[in-house]
C-alpha cells in the first residue's frame, strides 16, 4: 500500500518538473505557429508525441524485468544528477550569480530565426517543424525520464503520470487561453522546488537500492525534500550576501 506520504512528494516533483520542461516546449511550439501557422506546430508537435509513446511502448516493460534495488540505485544516481544540478543553477539565479530565464525573451529569438529561414516557403514549413519536433522531443523526453525516475518504485508510477499529465493539461489550457509565452510563469522557483524534490527523491531511492533503512520509512521523503531546499534557500542567500559585498 503506498502512503500519503509517498504518493505526495511524487505528484508535486512529477508536475512540477513537467510544468518547466512543457512551458519551455510550448514557447518554441507557439513560436512556430505564429510564424509559419498551425499546420507545421501540430505535426512537429505530433511527430515528436508518436516517436516518445513508441519508446515508452518498447522500452517500458523493460523496466519491469529489472531488479527494484537495482533499479532504485541506478535511478536515484541519476536523479541525484538532474536534481543538484537543477538545484545549482536555481540559486545561483536566486542569487544574482546567473540571469534568470526569460521565456519572452527565448520566444522573440526563436520568431527571429523563424522568420530568417522563410524566404523558401517549402523549406520554412519543413524547418519550422522540425522546430517543433526537437523541442517536444527534448523536453517530453526529460518529462517521461522524470515520470519513471520518481515513479521507480512499485505503485508510484500512476502518481507519477498523473503530475506529468496535469502539468500538461494545465501548460496548454494557459497557453491557449494567453496564446503568448508563458512568462509569467516562476520558472527559477519551480526549478528551485523540483531541485530540491528530486535530490530528496535521489538521497533516498540510493539508500533503498543499497538496502539502508530509513528511520521512519517513506515519511524519510518529505524531510530530505525540505531539508535540500532548506539548504538551496540557505546557499543563495550567501551568494547573494557575497555578490553585494563584492560589488
Amino acid at each position: 500500500m503506498i502512503s500519503f506520504a509517498t504518493a505526495a512528494p511524487v505528484v508535486g516533483a512529477s508536475f512540477i518538473a513537467s510544468t518547466v520542461e512543457i512551458v519551455e516546449a510550448f514557447t518554441i511550439v507557439l513560436a512556430v505557429s505564429v510564424v509559419r501557422g498551425l499546420r507545421p506546430a501540430i505535426l512537429g508537435t505530433a511527430a515528436a508525441l508518436a516517436v516518445l509513446a513508441l519508446a515508452v511502448a518498447i522500452f517500458g516493460p523493460l523496466l519491469a524485468s529489472v531488479p527494484i534495488h537495482g533499479l532504485q540505485l541506478v535511478v536515484g544516481i541519476l536523479l541525484l544528477i538532474f536534481g543538484l544540478g537543477w538545484l545549482r543553477k536555481a540559486v545561483l539565479r536566486a542569487g544574482g550569480a546567473l540571469a534568470l530565464h526569460d521565456e519572452t525573451a527565448e520566444f522573440a529569438k526563436e520568431t527571429a530565426l523563424l522568420r530568417r529561414q522563410s524566404a523558401d516557403e517549402k523549406a520554412a514549413d519543413w524547418l519550422a517543424g522540425t522546430a517543433a519536433f526537437k523541442a517536444v522531443l527534448l523536453e517530453g523526453t526529460e518529462v517521461v525520464f522524470i515520470v519513471l525516475a520518481v515513479g521507480a518504485k512499485p505503485g508510484l508510477l500512476l502518481p507519477s503520470a498523473i503530475g506529468a499529465a496535469a502539468a500538461c493539461v494545465l501548460v496548454l489550457i494557459a497557453g491557449v487561453m494567453a496564446h503568448a509565452p508563458l512568462s509569467k510563469v516562476p520558472e527559477n522557483t519551480l526549478k528551485f522546488i523540483v531541485g530540491g524534490l528530486l535530490t530528496g527523491f535521489g538521497v533516498f531511492w540510493v539508500c533503498e537500492g543499497l538496502g539502508v533503512p530509513w528511520p521512519g520509512g517513506d515519511w524519510a521523503i518529505p524531510g530530505l525534500v525540505a531539508f535540500y531546499m532548506a539548504a538551496g534557500a540557505g546557499l543563495s542567500v550567501m551568494v547573494r550576501g557575497r555578490r553585494t559585498k563584492a560589488a
